[in-house]
């Protein structure tokens, strides 16, 4: 535990603390060569929710109407549709299924049953024994989470929580309807053809936007933060002279700042896919996919595969343990966003010289969240890069990259009668 140094220690310039009281929920940006220090409650019962959806325990989702197994998912209602009756429903909302309580009282790690640690040996590939007809029937995985049984028709589910990380605790079904991401992408590209590459506007097709479930985390916490430094606020300013040279002079009255914050977060959404989080800038632009955040995760109804019918959808490779450092990370940002605003009196800055992230409790769910998704392979000169386009399944908010021509850019330069360098043609194309 960091030890915080009494007020007035330091600068011998501190003669007047300016400090507000230290409980004040409020901060500023650290300076980035602080070393933050977290510390989290020790935690020794690591206790389980229990997510799974009992009812569909034997791999059928039947119609509570007609009995019938061919299921999926009406985007634009967010509702399940039998496809024999079109009766329509919907599982319930995971959030009325855990008790959440004051978060203030969160102690300890608590997960879902669906965010336990993946056993890296589980197969991918289930066996499935037909409720209906008594067939095996395999089920991989890694590509789909449905199958229809070759004898009796049937279609199994796989409901249950294997171990191999594959279902989750929820699922935030699709809102946006295909043909609404096909004209957001649509329209989000069109802004751009001016200086885009040719083969990219010629080669679009709706056919080629994708609906994917992708896996995420979604975490509470109830954390504290304690940050230290030393903050300016200017007292004149003149101009000194020396020779042909004139140099603006800045006086400043410097003091001691510490502040302490207790804050909760409700539903901080975190990526659990290595190859997500881990992305790769020079072949790809899959990073585009945190810029559609943020999801109404709160709407996110408890697992039922016939959601997923008709989607892909990627599994998580990652276990707590491996996203506690990035949670942290965002929890210290969230603290000293919250600081903020109770150090604009300092108008010379504050330098954060020392801060510390407590998290006193954390509860972790495992989630399916929904993204359209449109992929372009462009090459120049031999080397590729693959472009995307994604949309926010529930919100519509689009964001992603599109391929430039070098030519068009340094035509509409010399048109414009304008000087382009190839500095600013790369800077174009990595914001375009």
């Amino acid at each position: 535990m960091t030890n915080f140094p009494p007020p007035g220690a330091g600068d011998p310039s501190t003669a007047n603390d300016l400090d507000p009281d230290p409980t004040d929920d409020v901060g500023a940006v650290a300076d980035p060569t602080t070393d933050p220090i977290t510390e989290a409650v020790a935690d020794t019962a690591s206790p389980v929710i229990d997510t799974r959806n009992t009812n569909l325990d034997d791999g059928l989702n039947r119609c509570p109407k007609c009995g019938s197994t061919d299921i999926q998912l009406r985007p634009s209602a967010g509702m399940l549709i039998c496809l024999f009756c079109r009766h329509e429903w919907a599982e319930a909302r995971l959030d009325e299924t855990i008790q959440n309580g004051d978060l203030t009282t969160l102690k300890g790690t608590t997960i879902g049953s669906g965010a336990a640690d993946i056993d890296t040996a589980a197969d991918v590939l289930t066996t499935m024994k037909c409720t209906g007809c008594g067939a095996e029937v395999v089920v991989n995985t890694a590509e789909e989470m449905s199958a229809r049984c070759h004898w009796c028709r049937h279609v199994l589910t796989v409901n249950e929580q294997i171990p191999n990380g594959a279902v989750p605790d929820a699922v935030l079904p699709f809102k946006i309807t295909h043909d609404e991401a096909v004209k957001l992408i649509d329209a989000f590209a069109g802004k751009r053809k001016l200086f885009a590459d040719r083969a990219f506007a010629r080669e679009f097709e709706p056919v080629n936007v994708v609906g994917v479930y992708m896996p995420y985390m979604v975490v509470d916490s109830n954390a504290s933060a304690d940050v230290s430094g030393q903050g300016e606020i200017q007292t004149r300013k003149y101009k000194r002279k020396s020779g042909d040279n004139e140099t603006t002079v800045y006086d400043a009255d410097r003091y001691e700042v510490r502040r302490h914050i207790d804050f909760t977060v409700d539903d901080l959404t975190v990526e659990s896919s290595a190859a997500r989080a881990n992305f790769d800038s020079s072949a790809n632009t899959n990073n585009i996919i945190n810029t559609i955040l943020p999801f109404d995760t709160e709407n996110a109804v408890k697992w039922n595969a016939s959601y997923l019918t008709g989607f892909t959808s990627e599994k998580r490779d990652q276990d707590v343990d491996h996203l506690v450092p990035e949670v942290e990370d965002q929890l210290l940002s969230i603290a000293r966003s919250q600081i903020e605003p109770s150090v604009k009196r300092f108008d010379r800055g504050v330098r954060w010289e020392r801060e510390r992230l407590e998290v006193h409790g954390t509860r972790w769910v495992s989630m399916y969240l929904p993204v359209w998704l449109y992929s372009h392979y462009h090459e120049v000169k031999g080397k590729g890069m693959v472009h995307y386009i994604a949309v926010n399944g529930r919100t519509g908010e689009v964001m992603g990259s599109v391929p430039v021509s070098h030519r068009r850019l340094l035509a509409a330069a010399v048109a414009a009668g304008g000087v382009i360098d190839a500095g600013v043609i790369a800077l174009m194309v990595a914001t375009s």
